[in-house]
Parts: C-alpha cells; sequence; structure tokens
C-alpha cells in the first residue's frame, strides 16, 4: 500500500518560511517522481514544484520560483519543499505526490499526472 505522510503546514505571517516534509512508503518505482500541489479555497489544484528521485532535477511554477526549494534525502523517501518569503497568495491546502515517469520529469507535472497523493497539509500565510 502506497502511504505518502506530509507535515510541517501552519501559521507564518507574510515574509516567513515554513518546511514541508513527506515521506513516501509502499512504492517500488525506484526512479520516481515526487512533487506538491497545492489547492487555494475556491480555486484549482495548482502544480508547485517537483524533483525527480533519480537525477534530482527540479521544476518550479513560475511563483515560486527564487523563494521555494525542493530536495530529497533517498535514503529515507522523504522529500522536502523549504518555502521562504510566503505570501498570503502562496495560503492553500498543500499536496504531495508521487509518479512513475520514466527517465525522470522534464517539466513541472500537473497535478492530474501524479499516480499518488497523501493527505494535505494546511498553509496559511497571514499579512
Amino acid at each position: 500500500e502506497v502511504q505518502l505522510q506530509a507535515s510541517g503546514g501552519g501559521l507564518v505571517q507574510t515574509g516567513g518560511s515554513l518546511r514541508l516534509s513527506c515521506t513516501v512508503s509502499g512504492y517500488s518505482f525506484d526512479d520516481y517522481t515526487i512533487g506538491w500541489f497545492r489547492q487555494a479555497p475556491g480555486m484549482a489544484r495548482e502544480g508547485v514544484s517537483c524533483i525527480g528521485f533519480g537525477d534530482g532535477s527540479t521544476f518550479y511554477t513560475d511563483s515560486v520560483k527564487g523563494r521555494f526549494t525542493i530536495s530529497r534525502n533517498k535514503a529515507k523517501s522523504t522529500a522536502y519543499l523549504l518555502m521562504n518569503s510566503l505570501k498570503p497568495e502562496d495560503t492553500a491546502v498543500y499536496f504531495c505526490a508521487t509518479a512513475s515517469v520514466a527517465g525522470g520529469p522534464i517539466r513541472l507535472l500537473r497535478p492530474y499526472e501524479y499516480d499518488y497523493s497523501g493527505q494535505g497539509t494546511l498553509v496559511t500565510v497571514s499579512s
């Protein structure tokens, strides 16, 4: 059974930082892609970032480039999303997800392209 456990959300002021973590278990595909997408109230899901677990290639949506950094610890099957300079428009439920992408990702994955996702973690940025 594939399980994704996300944590690290919370309430932060504008300009603050948070680090999200996502631990994956039960996933047998060695070279999978792991990423984050988010959903704000009344909005569609939006891809935020993803990383290839094999080559470590990273991709970001334009609105978070230079502020967010995705990384992974292969030994722990865990990915991280460090979010700096947070803005109120970053407020959303953040979901981590995995996908089997042969050869690794070549672009940011769209939310519907993931195979599995976990429960979300709420990030609230106050103005």
